[in-house]
């Protein structure tokens, strides 16, 4: 047996069109190309725009952020394009798990799915965290309940998650209605923010676009320092170009999680076509908000005065539109909310897909007779995601979020070159345009951003992989689905 051995395509194809992977019901196919964009949006447009723009506009771009948002944002589309044409010619769940386990080996397959359910779970119990805050500002609840600091339990973020945990497992229809409404308050509140921010610009605070490079004031040292500045001795530095590209590594957290979108490709109704529309429409919306709203920001006020919290809100305020300022803080609740529910649908998912093959017990993949969802395996992520939000302090763990994803968008570009090497009669309804050069820049793209992550956070990723690896060798190794079946003496049927 090899850690490197692949699941055949066939096999692939043949399980997404089937049953839950214990002879039970599959998955419903229920979402369209709408569904799908709205699943993106609403999980890529949430804290990233709430809250990156001022502090990365005053720590480290100043208006330069615009041009930070939009580096992120081309990283991520070549990312994406590398995701439709897996996701188009292999719909399956577990997105980016399975596409490895397809090409790449079942341990690379192994080390992505568990990477992505900690950038998941994190991601969730984070902005869990973050949605919490937001409630108890509008509603001036107790901190000792709901603030991010002072509390030992928080129970606002407990009881959202619990909420929407309860609201993934129904069903995915309903997922899908409540994650669209929030989407279209929170698409609009932003559209408004461009419209009436406008009239508050200022050429002055534009001025200059990119401030000069300066000294980063003794910066961070030890494990605190980016990757970058640790091998090669750089002096730290914030501001100028060195400043919007740092800014854009920190910034690309506001682009994670469009992924999800692939996760749903056993629950949509014509994968082939809409899955690559759902994956570029998100980038292509999400994009241009962000861009308009963070050239209005640091528009409205100069870059040293922008609010580190409540960039948005505190603009307004500071032109004197306090209502304003409460239209931004509700888009904040509803958009952090469908934040947290694409997560937890997209972990089920994952985690459905990864038990399925057998790497972690076949019984948690059990999908709901009446509700068509992975209920077992959702409830347990549910359980674990709200134990963190109301326990754990995770903003220093946030940059985790980053780099589960990119180390995700490093192995998804490698995989499209490598399956069209292995496979080139596979049906491929949409293609990267100029493969293998895109899927190489864009592997090479998201491995600079993850270098640009701190020493500490490589050292916690290295953590959490490191107890993934004495899981798969311990259990799933020998256990899987296809280590049973080459050691079985005699043919069987493969269970799907």
């Amino acid at each position: 047996m090899s850690v490197l051995r692949t699941k055949p395509i066939k096999d692939v194809q043949a399980q997404s069109a089937a049953d839950g992977g214990d002879g039970g019901p599959g998955l419903k196919r229920r979402l369209g190309a709408v569904d799908l964009t709205g699943f993106g949006i609403g999980i890529v447009i949430g804290t990233g725009i709430f809250t990156l723009t001022g502090i990365e506009a005053r720590d480290s771009a100043g208006p330069g952020v615009v041009i930070s948002f939009a580096i992120a944002g081309v990283v991520a589309l070549l990312a994406a394009l590398c995701y439709a044409e897996l996701a188009s010619s292999v719909p399956a769940a577990g997105s980016a798990y399975t596409y490895a386990y397809a090409t790449m080996g079942e341990i690379v397959a192994w080390i992505i799915g568990w990477d992505l359910l900690l950038e998941f779970a994190l991601g969730a119990a984070v902005v869990a965290r973050g949605w919490s805050g937001y409630l108890a500002e509008l509603f001036d609840l107790p901190a000792a309940w709901f603030a991010e600091d002072g509390s030992v339990v928080n129970l606002g973020a407990i009881a959202i998650v619990l909420l929407l945990g309860v609201v993934a497992i129904v069903g995915i229809r309903e997922s899908a209605r409540v994650t669209n409404l929030l989407v279209l308050v929170k698409v609009g509140i932003c559209v408004f923010v461009v419209l009436a921010g406008a009239f508050f610009v200022k050429a002055a605070n534009l001025t200059p676009f990119i401030p000069p490079a300066e000294p980063a004031g003794g910066g961070e040292d030890g494990i605190k320092q980016p990757v970058t500045q640790a091998l090669f001795g750089l002096e730290p530095s914030i501001f100028g170009f060195v400043g919007v590209l740092s800014a854009a590594a920190v910034v690309f957290f506001a682009y994670t999680g469009f992924e999800a979108v692939a996760n749903l490709g056993e629950e949509t109704r014509r994968p082939r076509r809409d899955l690559t529309l759902g994956l570029l429409g998100t980038l292509l919306v999400s994009t241009v908000l962000y861009i308009g709203v963070s050239l209005v920001v640091v528009g409205m006020l100069p870059y040293t005065e922008i609010d580190r919290g409540a960039p948005i809100a505190a603009a307004f305020e500071s032109v004197g539109a306090g209502w304003a300022a409460v239209l931004v803080s509700i888009a904040a609740v509803a958009g952090l909310t469908s934040v947290i529910l694409v997560d937890l649908v997209a972990m089920g998912r994952i985690g459905f897909a990864i038990s399925r093959d057998g790497l972690i017990p076949p019984s948690i993949a059990k999908v709901h007779p009446r509700w068509g969802t992975p209920y077992r395996i959702s409830a347990i992520m549910t359980v674990a995601v709200a134990l963190l939000a109301g326990f754990l302090p995770l903003s220093a763990l946030a940059d985790l979020v980053s780099i589960g994803a990119l180390c995700a968008f490093v192995l998804v570009s490698i995989a499209v070159p490598v399956l069209r090497r292995k496979r080139p009669d596979l049906d491929r309804p949409f293609t990267v345009p100029f493969s293998p050069v895109l899927p190489i820049v864009s592997a090479l793209a998201c491995l600079y951003l993850m270098l640009n992550l701190s020493v500490e956070t490589w050292l916690r990723f290295g953590a959490w992989m490191l107890l993934g690896a004495v899981i798969y060798f311990g259990y799933g190794y020998r256990r899987n689905r296809l280590a049973r079946l080459s050691s079985s003496p005699e043919p069987e049927r493969a269970p799907v």
